[in-house]
């Protein structure tokens, strides 16, 4: 696979002073979209979140074959930085990034804080595996679908945030943080208005490419030897009951939390709440 970056690394810098937090964004969702989580962090850490491929000037979807390259970037990105011992937080396919970054090379890692990850039980993966194909994916996977018709480009950020304050999968979202997520996922075009920062193209790769290759996670979750904290929301579709027992009965230090009125989003939709629980965490296990 050739590497598409020229350079470091690209990431942003949410300032903030003491022990160094690592944020992983999801798929199709920039760094800039939980500014309101990690400005509250900010407060008590020194916050870093690096840009992922598909924010990468000239990387090429095509040559992603699962997430397995992403944990390598990861690393590679506290080696650019001479980042030891720091608190790895993720969201989404950010946070199954950093479980198998921290899986790899454990003593890199103080504490890990997975959001809404990406894990489902071993029968999920094994159909998952057995249907696997391109053109399967890209033809039935519902996201891949909603993200093939994305519209890409704006006017103004005005009209965005009016026609998404509409949407139910924002019912949760309070306006600053629903703007924020206007702001975090689009950038000024040239000639005027705006555009996705976040290509659709990459957004479908990203989807038909999860969850094949994840038992390696399971296979070596008796790896992670740190506190391991899981928040998910309470109506998320994604990590799911199922998938918190095992993780559970994999690491037994592991602990889950709930967050009410929230779904898979919910580093975006409760931010307050997110920041509470991981800060109370991080005070009793570093």
């Amino acid at each position: 696979m050739s590497d598409p970056k020229k350079g470091p690394i690209p990431y942003i810098d949410l300032g903030g002073s003491g022990k160094t937090i690592h944020f992983s964004h999801a798929n199709g969702y920039p760094p800039e979209c939980y500014k309101p989580l990690l400005s509250l962090l900010s407060k008590s850490y020194k916050v870093l979140a690096m840009m992922q491929r598909p924010l990468w000037q000239g990387s090429e979807q095509r040559e992603i074959k699962d997430w397995l390259p992403f944990a390598d970037d990861l690393l590679e990105f506290l080696d650019e930085r001479n980042l030891e011992s720091i608190i790895a937080i993720g969201h989404s396919m950010g946070a199954i990034n950093s479980l198998r970054a921290a899986i790899r090379q454990p003593e890199r890692f103080s504490v890990l804080v997975l959001i809404d990850p990406v894990l489902f039980v071993p029968k999920t993966i094994t159909a998952r595996r057995l249907l696997w194909s391109d053109k399967i994916m890209y033809r039935y996977h519902p996201l891949i679908q909603a993200a093939r018709y994305r519209r890409r480009e704006f006017t103004d950020l005005e009209s965005i945030f009016a026609g998404y304050r509409k949407k139910s999968v924002f019912r949760y979202f309070d306006d600053p943080s629903l703007l924020a997520y206007v702001e975090g996922i689009t950038e000024p075009k040239p000639a005027g208005g705006y555009r996705l920062k976040y290509s659709p193209e990459w957004e479908m790769r990203i989807y038909a490419t999860g969850i094949w290759r994840d038992m390696d996670i399971w296979r070596n979750l008796h790896k992670i030897n740190i506190p391991l904290l899981v928040i998910r929301g309470n109506e998320s579709d994604t990590f799911l009951a199922a998938s918190a027992n095992l993780l559970k009965k994999h690491v037994s230090q592991a602990r889950v939390i709930t967050i009410d009125n929230s779904t898979h989003l919910v580093p975006m939709e409760r931010p307050i709440e997110v920041n509470n629980t991981i800060q109370s965490y991080l005070q009793e296990n570093l």
